[in-house]
Formats: structure tokens, sequence, C-alpha cells
């Protein structure tokens, strides 16, 4: 089954933990802290596979998890970075977040590869922590949560030429003609049900030919196999049209298909084409070869003619294919290669009051309580700190928060203490 289109949803690891750890060996008295550092947690990670076709495999999983960090350890011992989780896909995959809809990657090249979710950063043991006026912290940091984002992965094949036109027109019959590809062949609408790629040899060169399902009026819109197809022409540089001579009005058709092309897109409009009229095998069609090519030939268009069936005059079709592909240029793909995005707003924040709380949100604030040892008193008091150095202890005072409120910060639920005395540390 061909699939072109999926969405998955991609989750990073969280960082291991840091401890709080103290060294206790035999005749050493106050040995310190020396609690480790949590491992990072593994990156989810797309590459594209030069193997891969279709985006077939996404339909029986949809959730990718990579594995989290491990502990800290006694003895400075940092835990187990975990590893990156991989996901291939097909070349030319377009991945996109759902929520923002940011293009995260494009992947056209072989073994690129894209990280889309960052895994969490270790936390820091209390080794970390010590000082000359606290040499014995009771402090350490949980390790950092991952991300987790909705993809929407599209896959646009690539190929050099594409082959268009309206259906049985004889697409999938020329492709397995000059090709070793093996498309569906038979003699009725839309037999071609997905795109067929295929390498054609011209000399010691080749090109890659990608079969369209057939077009029909609307398709655009999504009439008939609708837009579902349309997005792979985008990738190639140049189209072969291929009309059936025994249509009762070839150029009729030549306009139609010409007109969902831009419909679509106003780029595939402009693409060079090499135009061919089919099945000169028939009687029909060659007697009404000169008439055709007079029709055409009024309107600026030059056209060959080929019997895809009995494999006449298919070779000047590639040179000419050819020849048009040298002297177009390349498509320019921009590569999004970012292995980090900072957010710009990351310590914003903001307070709503939901009944008797208040709601803190932000990204930063969420993250520092989600790596808060609540047990431990002194990172209690760290996380206080934190919020005062944003600014949010000052706003929720200015708003009229009092001894005792609730305050929500991601999961966490929390009573809101106005100072902190020397009895409390």
């Amino acid at each position: 089954m061909f699939i072109d289109e999926v969405e998955i949803i991609a989750r990073s690891g969280k960082g291991g933990d840091g401890v709080v750890h103290f060294r206790k060996e035999k005749y050493i008295n106050r040995g310190g802290p020396d609690g480790g550092d949590g491992g990072r947690g593994g990156n989810v990670v797309l590459r594209a596979n030069h193997h891969m076709n279709t985006l077939e495999k996404f339909r029986h999983q949809a959730l990718f998890a990579a594995d989290d960090g491990r502990r800290g350890g006694a003895k400075d011992q940092t835990g187990r970075s975990a590893d990156d989780l991989v996901i291939d896909v097909p070349l030319g995959t377009i991945a996109t977040d759902i929520h923002t809809g940011e293009i995260i990657a494009d992947l056209t090249e072989a073994g690129q590869e894209i990280v889309i979710c960052r895994g969490g950063r270790g936390g820091r043991g209390n080794t970390r922590f010590a000082t000359s006026r606290n040499q014995a912290p009771r402090l350490a940091e949980k390790g950092e949560p991952g991300e987790e984002k909705q993809v929407h992965l599209e896959l646009r094949l690539i190929a050099d030429v594409g082959i268009i036109g309206m259906p049985n027109a004889g697409k999938s019959s020329f492709l397995a003609a000059v090709t070793n590809a093996k498309p569906k062949i038979a003699d009725y609408p839309f037999t071609t049900l997905v795109p067929n790629l295929g390498v054609a040899l011209i000399g010691d060169d080749d090109i890659v030919l990608a079969d369209i399902p057939g077009l029909i009026e609307g398709a655009h819109t999504g009439l008939g196999l609708g837009d579902t197809f349309l997005r792979h022409i985008q990738r190639t540089r140049v189209l072969i049209h291929l009309l059936d001579g025994s249509s009762e009005s070839p150029l009729a058709d030549y306009s139609q298909i010409n007109s969902e092309l831009a419909l679509f897109d106003p780029e595939l409009g402009n693409k060079p084409q090499v135009v061919v009229i089919n099945k000169i095998d028939m009687p029909e069609v060659k007697g009404r070869m000169a008439e055709l090519k007079s029709t055409f030939k009024s309107k600026g268009i030059t056209v060959m003619f080929i019997s895809a069936l009995a494999r006449t005059d298919l070779m000047p079709v590639l040179y000419k294919a050819k020849q048009v592909l040298e002297k177009t240029p390349e498509i320019e793909i921009k590569k999004e290669m970012p292995i980090y995005r900072p957010e710009s707003k990351e310590r914003v924040f903001e307070i709503e009051r939901t009944g008797a709380s208040w709601v803190v949100s932000g990204g930063a604030i969420e993250r520092a309580a989600a790596m808060t040892y609540w047990e431990h008193f002194a990172s209690v008091r760290r996380f206080q700190r934190i919020m005062e150095s944003m600014g949010i202890a000052d706003e929720l005072n200015a708003r009229g928060v009092a001894e005792g409120d609730t305050v929500i910060i991601g999961d966490h639920v929390l009573e809101w203490v106005e100072e902190w005395t020397a009895d409390d540390e």
C-alpha cells in the first residue's frame, strides 16, 4: 500500500536525575558531597533512507519515544546517556510541526538527519552545588523533561521527470517500456492508483521518471484521485505530458491538465514540458497525426508521436526530455538542519487566577518546577529564588497573592509562603 501522509507523535527522553549523596568511607570524616549528574535523554531523529519509498510502516505505529537518561550515582558517577531514537523515512519527506505549522525538516539526500525532539539534559548532582560557603549542599536537580511534538510527515517523490496526463493516456505503459518499472496496466480509468518510479538509461546517463496517477478536471479540489498526488509533481524538474491520440480533443485535454496544475500550484504551470501524443498504433490516430500536429503548432506547441504499446519512437522522447532537463536548473530546496532552536520567549510567563488558585505557565518556569526535588528544602529554596529572579514572585504579590494560596505550576500544586526565615533554613 502506498501511504504518503501520516501523523506521528515524537517524544524525546527525559534527562536522568542528579543525586544528593555524601562520601562515606571508614576513617574519612566528612567526606563531602559526591552525588553524580544524570545522563542525557535520547533525541528523536529523522533519517532519510533511500531504500524506502512509502510511509506505510507508520500505519501501525504512531508513537515514537526515546529512552530516558539514567540517574546519577555516588562517587561522582554520571548516569548513562540514552541512545537516540532514529526514525527512517523515504527521501523527499517533509516534516511539519502540527502545533506551530513550522517545517522542521525537508529530507532530500540519502543519510540526511535532523533532530526533531531534543532529549532533556541530565540533572546536576549535589557535587555541582558545593561552594566555599556551602560545603555540604543537600541540593540536586531532577533531569530536564523531554520534548513532545505532533509531527505531520508528507512524502513528495523525488524524480527528474514526471509523466502526467489524463486517465488511460498510457503513462504506465510508457514507464514500463522505457524503464525497469512494472506498474499495473489495464484498459480502465484510474488503473494507476499510486505513483510509480522507474530509471531510464540514456547512453551513460540515467534519469528517474515518475508516473503520476491520472488527473481530471477539478483534481486540485479533490475530484477523481484528487490532489493527493499533485504534490509529487512539485519535486520534478521536467514534465512529459502524455496525451491520448484517440481522445475527442487532445488539445482540450492538454489545456485542462495544465489548468489543474496551475490551480494547485502556479509554479507547476511553469515547468517545462515535452508534449507527446500516444497510441499511433491505432489506425484512426495515425490518420490524424498531420491534423493534430498542425492544431498544436498553431498554439505554439511542438508535439511528438509515440506508441507506448508497440514501443515506437520512445527513445526520441527520452532524449528530448534529457535535453530539456540539462537546460533546467536544479530545484532549490531549503535544507533545514538545526539541532536545537532555543525559544526566544523562553522566560516569558503568564499568570491566571482560577477560583482560589493561581496558575503560572511558561516554558522556563515549568521546566524548573519539573527539575526540582521537592523533598529537599534547599531545592525548594532554590526554586523560590528562580521565581524571584524571573519576576514571578513580584507579579504574584502585585496581583494580591496571599499566604497559604495555592499556586499551580505545570504538574505541581504549591502553597504560597510570604517569607523565608532563618528557622526555615
